[in-house]
């Protein structure tokens, strides 16, 4: 496979640079563009910034308690029942040098950090996502995208064709799917009114000589269609080494920031198959999305564990009602979860489940490694994640692994969402919403650990909660935009913990967020 991916790709670079079609030589130009967007936080209860650990795939459980210690004893590193604030702020910066429309260029830089971070950094070599350190002064701009983009000479195909080579995202329906940034290649073939993407990204080479590559394959196709987008997608993720990369636990090492890494201990083979529809019917918008996920995980030196069999699913469904300076919506998504007596907090062979079973099924909708779809998702202020900053967003049902599979933010929850906003004068609008979120997930919960009293079984609920946001958004000029919103949640039994060692539970306080987002575009 390897073999035959190189050729197909020298092959297509030699008919690019090989023909005369775009011979003539343009003038080279340069353009750039980029934004400036800070934002602070002040919450309850809402995880961001690393207060409130992961401690799973599945289940994200606050630190204390998941090295079980009794309320109200909170370590230090803990923000469960304690308000948090904070600010940080991200600069993004494109630079593009064309030479007609036939070629071009794009270096992406990104420069992130939080206001008053760790200023002790000298003997780590990476101080991305830092400039917020006392003095600045930090080695923090990061190179996120650096590609060239390319229109491909006529050779038989009497249609337009472009292909993007090199560090690049990789984007498919990113508020409910995949957004990465990573080494591919796109194309794009125009065949009105269809257009058709193969994809492919290479997330981990491994060792050359052996096949233990991570390869992604795909193909998005989308109609224009009267007024509505109509699309559907295959992507297929062959991970030959699963989790990517898992690092050696050496203290020593990872504070001199040169903690080595080993190869994952198994394989996966995952497919994501989705339609998505957007467009206009009458006076009505419409956005829809449903996506299926499928395949496996099993172990490479371990044939006594069972493999892990992954199937779920998630729609989404949006519609607005706009008239005049008004607009009424609703959002409805449900997401599958998975069996907690099936399936282990990682989701990986040879691990126990809540029932002490392996892990043998994970139902939950789950989205690939890397994926950031949890901070792009931005359907609330509280559960999910809205105006999302460096460190990802705020969101109590956030979920992420960059070596492994995750449920996103939608896996193992269900929403309905009720909104009205009014354009009370040009330069400002207010919002005012409402959601329902429920738990999907079975014998036992997304979030919570509460368990039957007197016993060490899960308890399974089946409320998340209300949560009522007010959203305010500001055109102070033409290109800067200030938000900003506070968000409850009325927690139910959903969202209740198991205290300490003891065979009983509590319900911490409602979550609430208080945030802002002033973005500077250029």
């Amino acid at each position: 496979m390897k073999k035959f991916t190189v050729l197909c790709l020298a092959g297509l670079l030699v008919l690019a640079f090989g023909a005369t079609g775009y011979a003539q030589a343009p003038t080279l130009t340069w353009s750039g563009t980029g934004y400036f967007e800070m934002g602070t936080y002040w919450t309850e209860n809402v995880p961001a910034y690393g207060n409130m650990a992961a401690s799973g795939m599945y289940r994200v459980a606050p630190a204390a308690y998941s090295t079980f210690l009794p309320a109200p004893f909170f370590t230090p590193t803990s923000a469960l029942d304690r308000k948090v604030a904070f600010w940080d702020f991200r600069t993004r910066l494109w630079i593009k040098a064309a030479m007609g429309k036939e070629v071009s260029g794009t270096l992406y830089f990104e420069m992130d950090g939080t206001a008053g971070s760790n200023s002790n950094l000298s003997a780590i070599s990476r101080e991305a996502g830092n400039i917020g350190a006392w003095n600045a002064d930090r080695t923090a701009v990061e190179v996120a995208g650096a590609y060239l983009t390319f229109g491909l000479p006529y050779f038989g195909i009497p249609a337009p064709m472009t292909m993007q080579i090199g560090i690049q995202p990789l984007a498919i329906r990113p508020a409910i799917l995949v957004y990465s940034d990573g080494a591919g290649i796109t194309g794009g073939i125009k065949l009105d009114p269809v257009l058709i993407k193969p994809i492919y990204f290479k997330a981990l080479e491994g060792a050359v000589q052996t096949a233990d590559d991570v390869d992604i394959y795909g193909l998005d196709v989308t109609a224009k269609l009267g007024t509505f987008s109509i699309g559907g997608y295959g992507l297929y993720y062959n991970m030959n080494t699963y989790p990517f990369q898992v690092a050696v636990p050496n203290a020593t090492l990872a504070l001199a920031g040169l903690s080595p890494q080993t190869q994952g201990t198994q394989r996966a083979k995952m497919w994501w198959l989705g339609v998505y529809a957007d467009g206009k019917a009458g006076p009505v918008n419409l956005n829809f999305d449903f996506v299926y996920d499928t395949g496996r995980v099993l172990s490479k030196g371990n044939f006594d564990v069972p493999n892990v069999k992954y199937s779920g699913w998630v729609s989404r469904l949006k519609v607005d009602f706009p008239m005049d300076q008004f607009n009424i919506g609703f959002t409805g998504m449900y997401a599958s979860g998975a069996d907690a007596n099936r399936t282990s907090s990682s989701g990986q062979p040879g691990t126990l489940s809540a029932s002490g079973a392996l892990s043998d099924k994970v139902g939950s909708y789950v989205v690939p490694p890397g994926s950031e779809m949890g901070p792009i998702n931005g359907e609330s202020l509280v559960v999910y994640s809205m105006w999302a900053g460096h460190n990802g967003g705020a969101g109590l049902l956030e979920s992420a692994n960059y070596q492994a599979l995750s449920r996103g933010a939608f896996g193992g929850s269900w929403f309905a969402k009720l909104y009205a906003s009014v354009k009370a004068t040009p330069s400002y609008k207010i919002t005012l919403q409402g959601l329902y979120i429920g738990d999907t997930t079975k014998n036992g919960n997304t979030y919570g650990t509460a368990v039957i009293p007197g016993t060490t079984t899960l308890r399974d609920d089946r409320r998340i909660g209300i949560e009522l946001d007010l959203i305010n958004e500001w055109s102070i000029y033409k290109n800067l935009i200030f938000n900003a919103g506070v968000g409850y949640l009325w927690a139910g039994k959903a969202l209740d913990l198991r205290q300490g060692t003891l065979l009983d539970n509590f319900s911490m306080k409602n979550p609430w967020a208080v945030r802002t987002d002033l973005k500077y575009m250029f």
